[in-house]
C-alpha cells in the first residue's frame, strides 16, 4: 500500500494566517505534480503568480479569486484550468476567508486528462466544466463532500486517476524531450535532443505545442527562469545565478526575468518569499 506522505504549513505572520496541506501522490507521479489544499487569508489582497510549467487547476470551494486584468478585475470561475503561462498573472484574493484546493498537473498529465491539444489552452484561464463537461461538477461534489483537507485532496486524486485515458500518452521522443528540459532546468541544447530523437525542427515545434502546450525553447526558458528565481530566494547573487542556470550574462537573465515575471532579478529577491514557491505578494 502507498505511504501517504502530506506536508502541512501553518503561518500566522506579516504573509497572512492559513493552513495549507499539500500532497506529491507516489501513484500519479508523471501526472500530478503537487495538490494543494488552502483554508485561510493572505495579509497581501494580491500576489503575482509566475510560470512554472505545470497546467494549474484551482477548485474554489467557497469564496473566489480574481484575475487583475487592466480593464478590472475578471471573477474566476469556481473550477478554473489554467494552460501554460509565459507571462506573470496577478490575482486578488477575496475579502474574507477561503478554502481553495489546486492540481498542479504535468503537462503529459494534462494531456491524458483533457485529451486535447494543450495549445489551446496557454496563456488562458479556462472553466474547466467548458472542457470536461458534467465531470467537472462531480469533482466539485466529491470535494465539497470531503471531511478536511487529507480527504479533500484524496478525492480530487480520485477524480483525476478515473478520468485517465490509458492510450492517451504523449509521444515517447516529446516526452523524453520534455523530461530532459527539466531533468536539467532548461539548462539544454534543443537542437541536440532534437537531433537524438530523430525530429525535424517544424515536426518537434508542433508536437511539443500540442502535447506540452508551448515550443520546447519556451519550454526550456520557464524552467530556466522557476530554477533561477528559486536560487535568487536562497540568497544567491543574479551574476552566480546566471552563471550557475546558463545564461550568457546577467543583462541576459536580467532580461529574461523581466519578460517572464515582470521584475529585476533584485526586485523579485527583495521580496517576500511564500515558504512553498516562488509566486509574489503584492499590495
Amino acid at each position: 500500500m502507498e505511504a501517504v506522505s502530506h506536508v502541512t504549513h501553518r503561518v500566522d505572520g506579516d504573509l497572512g494566517c492559513w493552513t495549507a496541506v499539500e500532497w506529491r501522490p507516489a501513484h500519479l507521479r508523471g501526472t500530478v505534480d503537487r495538490l494543494w489544499h488552502f483554508t485561510g487569508r493572505a495579509a497581501h489582497p494580491r500576489e503575482r503568480v509566475l510560470p512554472s510549467g505545470l497546467i494549474q487547476l484551482v477548485i474554489h470551494l467557497d469564496a473566489r479569486y480574481g484575475v487583475v486584468r487592466e480593464t478590472g478585475i475578471d471573477a474566476c470561475s469556481a473550477l478554473v484550468i489554467s494552460g501554460q503561462q509565459t507571462r506573470p498573472v496577478v490575482i486578488q484574493a477575496p475579502d474574507v476567508a477561503a478554502t481553495v484546493l489546486g492540481i498542479e498537473l504535468t503537462p503529459e498529465g494534462a494531456y491524458r486528462l483533457l485529451g486535447r491539444p494543450l495549445h489551446d489552452l496557454a496563456g488562458l484561464d479556462v472553466d474547466l466544466g467548458d472542457l470536461v463537461g458534467s465531470a467537472a461538477a462531480q469533482l466539485v461534489d466529491r470535494c465539497d463532500g470531503a471531511a478536511g483537507a487529507r480527504a479533500c485532496l484524496s478525492a480530487a486524486a480520485a477524480w483525476i486517476e478515473a478520468r485517465l485515458e490509458p492510450g492517451r500518452l504523449v509521444d515517447a521522443p516529446i516526452a523524453w524531450i520534455a523530461s530532459r528540459i527539466r531533468q536539467r532546468n532548461g539548462n539544454v541544447a534543443i537542437g541536440a535532443l532534437r537531433a537524438a530523437a530523430g525530429f525535424s525542427a517544424a515536426r518537434l515545434a508542433a508536437g511539443f505545442r500540442e502535447q506540452i502546450g508551448v515550443t520546447p525553447k519556451t519550454y526550456a526558458r520557464i524552467h530556466r527562469f522557476r530554477h533561477a528565481a528559486t536560487r535568487l530566494r536562497d540568497g544567491q547573487s543574479p551574476i552566480d545565478v546566471a552563471l550557475e542556470a546558463g545564461y550568457y550574462d546577467q543583462p541576459h537573465l536580467n532580461a529574461e526575468f523581466r519578460e517572464l515575471s515582470g521584475l529585476t532579478p533584485a526586485a523579485f529577491a527583495a521580496t517576500p518569499g511564500y515558504e512553498t514557491g516562488v509566486n509574489v505578494p503584492e499590495d
